[in-house]
């Protein structure tokens, strides 16, 4: 496993994180908690030391069963990202959203499950296009500055959400966003058109949630397995049966699964990107860190990129239109060094 600096900090995190919604059997589904104990250990014994989590991930179990295990060994081993947003209990109005009460509610909630003292990362979860950016970004300062969590992420936020909290910061002097969680695979690629160029802009990483498609991607779906997916996904549609077929194709050639093919993909983007890898079974977390090992050539990312590509729709389109280049650059636009 090698290691990846988190965003513009110095935080060394591995090259997956471990993601642990299904810490827990609530809702009929999940892990239980030796089988939890075991994906970690297996995690932390290949060198990985990146864990997502949730308050709302299997209403709390799920940062209980990392704080049980983490309590075991070295807790500053491990770099525990978790979130707030999400309801964790329906007692009041102000116990979900981005709002500052909620927020200080549920660190002390997430600490207290976590049997940690700190969090290593902690994630807006979910924009409620309700509260001010300047309420979060003041709150989520303060509690750096309490040592209650020592960095801070978003997920599920517009682009220019994020680019206006971090040139508050900026200029303020506070904490800014290090990392940004979003969905983003070879069945998603939206966020090209303004998240991830915003993450590049600020240095974030990018820590993809299903990187798989929700399985999709490693074409179980296609040899008639079942999972969570309904027959109506967008994720199962003729589109993405002709990219996991692609992928497949790629696999094939490279003698190693599906799966590996589609991870490795976000990793060789050319930014800073952390795919978050869910396991509820040993099995799944074995075959996941064999992607660490797999290298894909440029044509393989040139055929991905093809099958997968999206309209980005204006204004990045226009931009690429020959005549406005034409009149843009004079006609220079071929001979002129782009910025990467």
């Amino acid at each position: 496993m090698k290691y990846k600096l988190l965003g513009r900090s110095g935080l060394k995190v591995s090259e997956l994180c471990l993601g642990t919604m299904g810490f827990g059997t609530e809702a009929g589904w999940g892990a239980d908690v030796d089988t939890s104990f075991s994906i970690m250990e297996a995690f932390g014994n290949a060198g990985g030391n990146f864990l997502d989590t949730a308050n709302i991930y299997k209403l709390g179990t799920s940062e209980k069963i990392i704080g049980e295990f983490v309590g075991q060994g070295d807790r500053d081993y491990w770099v525990i990202a978790t979130k707030y947003s999400l309801k964790d209990n329906n007692t009041n109005p102000n116990a979900s959203g981005n709002n500052r009460k909620n927020m200080m509610r549920s660190v002390e909630e997430s600490l207290k499950r976590l049997k940690t003292d700190f969090i290593d990362l902690f994630y807006l979860h979910i924009w409620d296009d309700l509260t001010p950016i300047d309420e979060v970004m003041r709150g989520l300062e303060d509690l750096v500055k309490q040592g209650k969590i020592n960095y801070i992420g978003i997920s599920d936020t517009p682009a220019w959400i994020v680019a206006k909290g971090n040139t508050m910061a900026e200029l303020l002097g506070w904490s800014q966003f290090v990392a940004l969680q979003v969905e983003y695979s070879l069945l998603q690629r939206t966020p090209e058109r303004d998240l991830i160029p915003m993450a590049r802009h600020y240095n974030m990483t990018v820590t993809p949630w299903a990187p798989l498609g929700g399985g999709a991607l490693t074409g179980k779906y296609l040899r008639g397995d079942f999972g969570r997916l309904k027959e109506t996904s967008n994720r199962l549609n003729e589109r993405s049966v002709a990219i996991t077929n692609e992928v497949i194709a790629i696999a094939a050639e490279l003698n190693v699964s599906p799966s590996h093919v589609a991870l490795k993909w976000t990793m060789q983007k050319g930014f800073s990107c952390i795919p978050i890898v869910g396991a509820t079974k040993l099995i799944q977390l074995e075959e996941n860190l064999k992607a660490t090992g797999v290298s894909l050539t440029d044509e393989h990312i040139r055929r991905l990129d093809e099958v997968s590509a999206i309209v980005l729709g204006f204004p990045h389109d226009f931009f690429n239109e020959d005549g406005v280049k034409q009149n843009n650059f004079g006609g220079f636009y071929d001979k002129i060094e782009k910025r990467s």
